[in-house]
């Protein structure tokens, strides 16, 4: 039997996994912008009024953002190894140490994770103009995918 080597597995490129990073965002995005819509929709004597102000809307809306991303980032990842976006572009998630399929908490703590660095790192990075990437966490981090023959 082989030992495993991270070098094996091929570190994919920053604009990769920010493109994969991108899709997981619009996903959750999309979904929840359409049930905060339908949620707010009233209809009444024939017409149909959308009510933006209803903290229905934005409370429905918070809600499947969420429900979406940890279905897409914990779920998804931990029954295919990848979320939708890096299915997309091609990425799985691996532990570091040894290459294998990540377990339930390390990918529930790589989701929070996310939620951290999106809140306080990328605004920082937006403003600072650098070039930091994000950092892999909880042991866990993104390889290319690798076709089989």
């Amino acid at each position: 039997m082989q030992q495993y080597s991270p070098a094996r597995d091929v570190a994919p490129a920053p604009a990769r996994k920010a493109t994969s990073a991108v899709i997981d965002a619009l996903i959750a995005l999309v979904c929840a912008l359409a049930a905060g819509a339908a949620a707010g929709v009233q209809v009444s004597d024939g017409v149909v009024e959308l009510r933006v102000r209803s903290a229905t809307v934005w409370g429905t809306a918070l809600g499947v953002a969420v429900g979406v991303s940890f279905v897409n980032h914990v779920l998804l990842t931990l029954a295919a190894r990848a979320s939708l976006g890096k299915v997309i572009t091609g990425l799985r998630v691996v532990r570091a140490a040894d290459g294998r399929r990540p377990g339930p908490l390390r990918l529930v703590g790589r989701w929070l994770f996310g939620f951290y660095w999106m809140v306080l790192f990328v605004p920082l990075h937006l403003a600072t103009d650098s070039d930091v990437e994000q950092q892999d966490a909880v042991g866990l981090r993104l390889a290319r995918r690798t076709v089989r023959s």
